[in-house]
């Protein structure tokens, strides 16, 4: 097949030949100047890309890393979490957390088509009167289901029931796509990824902190070498920036797509386009379903994500759509997961996208459909009289 594939998994997205171009560097000296003011630089950017993190750490890892080092430097062994679960990824979350020997406390998944809801949070702390829960782990988006949550309801739950645990948000599915006002917002730590809407292939994940939570970390709570924050604050060399060898062509992709979020009008302007992608996606499948079985699994529109978007299929195979989608018109889709394997397909509209390439891949699962004879309504011209409506 000649020309681009469209990439609308929620995640490894496409990746911009800025981003790509970045990565042809050959190996240099991590300690030379020009690499010291590149990450200089770097990390003097992050904390407000976070809104107002004290400090970022850049791990070279996948999401998972990130996962792990934000548990290993605010908990100790034993110590009790509680993890917020509404699809697969809040409850992974949770997983990962017991393998390393915590309490970890995993609600159970209400609903798979509404977002967790902060009273959970607010009761369970108001009954924990000898203050053993450490830690609240929320996932801000959930890409298996497409749900967002309200992080700042979330920290007026903890407030409410007067409870000193830190809270750390999952922001993996979720970061330049949704709010994050972590100062604003009193969050403790949060959690990113690079292959998302960083518009980076994996390999970087960030823990970004506030100063409560790096004193904790200073503490050492469990011991940890690699994942440890406080080593990674020395700035007199990268290698310690790092935890070891500098992964320096990443590095390089990282200030191209930072390049590329402030030439777009920064931060804000980002998140702006992609709520504006999300609600075109959602009067996509909202006017498919009108003629056909699709439907939006999020029920409430306010609790829709901005990166991704869960589509029921009824009775129909989804992963038959995934399949001739992908390999007779190009556009590939997520899976659905837990109950909704086989009955849903995921399609995640983040990263580098513009107008014509979020039609186009809708125009694609659309052919999908006629060529496997389904019905439905006229969802890309829904899309495109949704997108019209923005300025």
């Amino acid at each position: 097949m000649s020309g681009r594939k469209f990439v609308q998994n929620p995640g490894p997205t496409n990746i911009p030949d800025a981003v790509l171009e970045a990565f042809r560097r050959p190996a240099m000296d991590f300690d030379a100047p020009e690499f010291i003011e590149l990450i200089d630089g770097i990390w003097a950017e992050l904390p407000a890309l976070f809104g107002g993190a004290h400090g970022v750490v850049v791990l070279t890892s996948v999401g998972h890393g990130a996962w792990e080092s934000g548990l290993v430097n605010i908990l100790a062994p034993g110590d009790r979490a509680m993890f917020v679960s509404g699809g697969l990824f809040g409850q992974a979350w949770g997983t990962t957390a017991q393998t390393l020997g915590y309490d970890a406390t995993i609600t159970p998944i209400a609903d798979l088509r509404r977002a967790p809801e902060p009273e959970v949070v607010h009761e369970a702390l108001v009954a924990d009167r000898g203050h053993r829960v450490k830690a609240v782990c929320v996932a801000q988006t959930e890409t298996s289901t497409g749900s967002v949550v309200d992080v700042a309801a979330f920290r007026e739950a903890i407030d409410e029931a007067d409870h000193p645990a830190f809270f750390v948000v999952d922001a993996i599915g979720s970061f330049a796509t949704e709010p994050m006002h972590m100062r604003e917002w009193k969050v403790d730590v949060v959690l990113a990824a690079s292959q998302k809407a960083l518009m980076m292939p994996p390999g970087l994940a960030f823990c970004a902190f506030s100063e409560r939570a790096l004193d904790r970390a200073r503490e050492r709570p469990t011991p940890s070498a690699y994942w440890a924050w406080p080593p990674r604050m020395n700035q007199e060399r990268s290698y310690m920036r790092f935890g070891g060898t500098p992964p320096e062509q990443h590095i390089y992709a990282l200030r191209a797509a930072m390049d590329l979020i402030e030439e777009e009008g920064g931060i804000d302007a980002v998140v702006a386009r992609h709520r504006a992608y999300a609600e075109a996606v959602h009067a996509c499948v909202e006017a498919w379903g009108k003629e056909g079985p699709w439907e939006l699994n999020v029920v409430d529109p306010a609790e829709r994500a901005a990166a991704v978007t869960c589509v029921r299929t009824g009775d129909i195979d989804a992963e038959e759509i995934r399949s001739v989608s992908r390999d007779r018109f190009g556009v590939s889709v997520g899976a659905g997961m837990l109950d909704l394997m086989g009955r849903a397909f995921r399609i995640g509209h983040l990263g580098d996208l513009n107008e014509p390439m979020l039609l186009g891949a809708l125009g694609g699962i659309e052919a999908a459909m006629d060529h496997l004879g389904h019905p439905h309504g006229p969802g890309v011209a829904a899309a495109v009289a949704a997108l019209a409506a923005h300025p």
